[in-house]
């Protein structure tokens, strides 16, 4: 949890164990380019985090991803999101947004992608349901595997 990766080789990357966390891929749509994040929460308390647990969080994460993508040669003009994550695994009695942590993520993540002007491709994002994904850099494939749901490819 709140780890990242970046390769440069085709082999596929896999998140387990998302709840209210974002697992996010981004790729070069034209290199064997993956980056990927589980991001636990939406935004860093302050850029001076240490760097092995700047992937935690959304701004920081994404910040990240992108220029360690660069360094291995992926262009940022090229560059793909999708996104699965943010349930809402307990049932919350109150209506308060701080307690909605899932939201929270889905929203921070994809307004950081548009900060980056990051096309978010295709998602599986909300409800109540863990999930694990394994991305095929060959394919563009995110596979998804809900608890008690099945799984599927966006």
């Amino acid at each position: 949890m709140g780890e990242s990766l970046v390769v440069d080789n085709s082999i596929q990357v896999q998140i387990t164990g998302l709840g209210s966390c974002i697992g996010l891929v981004i790729y070069d749509e034209h290199k064997p380019i993956t980056g990927v994040a589980h991001i636990m929460l939406p935004f860093s308390p302050g850029m001076h985090v240490h760097k092995e647990k700047r992937s935690k969080y959304a701004d920081t994460a994404l910040l990240d991803l992108v220029h360690d993508m660069k360094r291995k040669g992926a262009s940022v003009h090229r560059l793909k999101a999708k996104i699965a994550g943010g349930a809402q695994m307990y049932p919350l009695r109150t209506a308060s947004e701080d307690m909605r942590v899932g939201h929270r993520n889905i929203r921070a993540v994809k307004e950081a992608l548009k900060r980056y002007s990051i096309p978010l491709i295709s998602e599986d994002v909300g409800g109540a349901s863990g999930r694990t994904i394994r991305f095929d850099p060959t394919t563009k494939f995110l596979h998804i595997k809900k608890v008690h749901e099945g799984a599927f490819f966006i």
